[in-house]
């Protein structure tokens, strides 16, 4: 299935922007154990698995889970050019906020190195600090994700992981692929296609802004994805691909998400206004 923004500027103008800093979602390692019930597994298989999918982002809110470690990766293709941006931190499902480092290639901004970019992830809001694009030293740059097009789901370089679990709320056709690894964890790995329209009507209230916008960004909204859960439920990694097919050839995107470490402590503090830039933002540059 491919994916296809409704403004043929703002979808160049996104793509152009991923290829310009380098996005891509990390595939990293997953603590814990536990192994995979046959009886389920044989019920999946029966079935595809598309209830235990739409739940993965309930499961991720609720009690003895709620927040996790987090590893992405984002990867761009357009015009034979590859690039890949990685992030790591934790997020905290229940306040729908988290905190990541953003690793960007070298020469993805036009510099042999770069600095990692922070990001600060909140319900509607996406800061960033070190972004560069003209963007003075120490400062945040605040970027509202409800008037994004893709409602954060690729702009930022890092798909915010509660969209990407509130995403699966939208799974149609599901097919259950059958047991597996990830990173020494049993996981069932479910295969199938979310629509972005469906997954905002069903999506969590701190969710629902983000992905509304993105329905209405996207001229296509389904979007194909591989997902793997633990025997408990919770969502141990997603992958979704995205292509924007407007002006010139077609950018594929490919964001993975990998969550472990259950449990784990999230503080996030939003930066005072006073730290906000409010400047003019050199374009091209991300």
């Amino acid at each position: 299935m491919v994916v296809q923004q409704h403004r043929s500027g703002g979808g160049v103008r996104v793509v152009r922007a991923l290829v310009a800093v380098g996005v891509t979602a990390a595939a990293a390692g997953c603590a814990g154990g536990g192994g995979v019930d046959r009886a389920a597994a044989a019920a999946d298989a029966r079935d595809g698995g598309a209830e235990v999918v739409r739940r993965a982002a309930a499961v991720l809110a609720g009690d003895g889970v709620a927040s996790a470690e987090v590893s992405t990766s984002m990867e761009t293709a357009a015009g034979g050019t590859r690039v890949t941006i990685r992030g790591s931190g934790a997020y905290d499902f229940r306040a729908g906020s988290g905190r990541l480092k953003v690793v960007l290639p070298p020469d993805a901004a036009g510099e042999e190195e770069h600095r990692p970019i922070t990001e600060l992830l909140a319900p509607g809001a996406l800061y960033m600090m070190n972004r560069g694009a003209g963007v003075p030293a120490g400062k945040w740059v605040r970027i509202d994700t409800t008037a994004l097009e893709d409602g954060n789901l690729v702009t930022g370089g890092v798909t915010d992981p509660l969209a990407a679990a509130e995403l699966l709320r939208g799974a149609g056709a599901v097919t259950y692929v059958g047991e597996t690894d990830v990173a020494g964890v049993a996981v069932r790995h479910y295969r199938g296609t979310a629509d972005i329209g469906r997954a905002a009507r069903l999506a969590a209230p701190g969710a629902r802004a983000a992905l509304v916008a993105a329905a209405k960004g996207f001229r296509t909204r389904a979007v194909p994805f591989d997902a793997y859960l633990d025997e408990r439920g919770r969502l141990r990694k997603v992958r979704h691909r995205f292509s924007f097919a407007n002006e010139g050839p077609a950018a594929e995107v490919v964001s993975t998400t990998l969550l472990y470490g259950f449990g784990v402590p999230v503080t996030v503090r939003l930066p005072h206004d006073r730290d906000i830039y409010t400047g003019e933002i050199e374009q091209g540059r991300a």
